[in-house]
């Protein structure tokens, strides 16, 4: 019986994409417009309205993006040949668009790094994957990311499904250990749920250095709608508890993604920089407090984010969110660890 058919109720949380002049309603001069950035978190794709470097480039103006990190999103697979090579079409596509847009200016790196898939439940057969996305990468595949965001309550996303408890399955850990012999770190994308699931992860890897996506996924849909007290309670425990782990970072953004429960997208006008930096406040500020500037970096999320506002805007509001901190710590968390994070080279052509 097919898990439909088990489950026919199934909340569906759909991603509401921004119309066009509710967007071009949310504008606002840069903040800091000379403070170097790096933009940690980003897709192409042909989803949520589309997305591609031009758009990319169009987006940044006004402030100071040096480089830009591409993480997966199931963009362009090969459509032939080895299923567990096929994602390795994801890191070519990045790639030919990065360099055509790359030469085309020189103000901002895109897709320095690149973040791809790799199916882990391979185990030891992934390393053939791994050693494809590498070369494929030339010199920019920084890691992988398998989405472990599963909820038996709802559905969300553009990629599959994961199955429960996907990072406790021995055959994904068998391929999570092959990441440290390539030298390859992995993000985390779950839910506040399955915090658990990363804390032992890391723990049980302490070599691999593990990227926490979104800020650990804090429900704001299905039994947590209008709940963010009940959810913080839940969430706040094991994010102290994963603060402990030195191996892992926290991205701070995606708050755009329709399983945070924030509605910027449905009001008749979009909210400004203010407005969203005093909404994300409660919930950046306890990260920033555990983990530390050294271990945070901030991320547009785009184009899924332009639910929340203009592209601008959403790193105006980071910044006001991140206004009290010295200038050594606003390098940190703009640009520095992110750098070092994913080993960008700016100096590269």
């Amino acid at each position: 019986m097919t898990e439909s058919a088990l489950t026919p109720t199934l909340q569906q949380v759909a991603h509401r994409q921004a119309d066009p002049a509710w967007l071009a309603a949310s504008r606002e001069e840069a903040l800091e417009p000379d403070l170097p950035m790096v933009d940690a978190h980003h897709h192409f794709s042909e989803h949520w309205g589309g997305y591609l470097p031009d758009d990319l480039l169009a987006d940044v103006a006004g402030h100071d993006i040096r480089a830009t990190v591409y993480v997966q999103c199931g963009w362009r697979y090969r459509s032939d040949g080895p299923e567990p090579l096929r994602p390795v079409g994801e890191t070519e596509s990045v790639l030919a668009v990065a360099r055509q847009a790359n030469l085309a200016q020189r103000r901002t790196r895109v897709a320095a790094a690149i973040v791809g898939y790799a199916d882990l439940r391979l185990g030891e057969a992934v390393d053939e994957v791994l050693a494809a996305q590498v070369a494929a990468g030339a010199g920019r595949f920084r890691g992988v990311r398998n989405s472990a965001a599963y909820h038996a309550e709802f559905r969300h996303g553009v990629l599959p499904r994961p199955m429960p408890k996907l990072y406790a399955d021995a055959a994904f850990r068998e391929g999570y250990a092959c990441l440290e012999r390539r030298g390859l770190s992995f993000d985390a994308w779950i839910y506040h749920t399955q915090l658990q699931e990363v804390f032992d992860l890391a723990c049980a890897f302490p070599r691999v250095p593990l990227v926490l996506d979104h800020i650990g996924g804090l429900l704001g849909v299905a039994s947590y709608q209008g709940r963010q007290g009940a959810a913080l309670q839940e969430w706040l425990p094991w994010m102290k508890r994963l603060a402990g782990c030195p191996n892992v970072v926290v991205k701070l953004g995606g708050l755009g993604t329709a399983v945070f429960g924030f509605d910027f997208v449905g009001r008749a006008m979009p909210p400004s920089s203010r407005e969203l930096a005093e909404a994300w406040r409660p919930v950046f500020e306890p990260v920033l407090e555990l983990f530390g500037p050294e271990r945070c970096l901030f991320e547009s999320n785009f184009p899924v984010d332009r639910s929340s506002a203009s592209y601008g805007v959403v790193w105006n509001a980071l910044k006001r969110i991140a206004s009290g901190a010295s200038r050594e710590h606003k390098a940190m968390l703009f640009h520095d660890n992110a750098v070092r994070v994913y080993g960008i080279d700016l100096a590269a052509a």
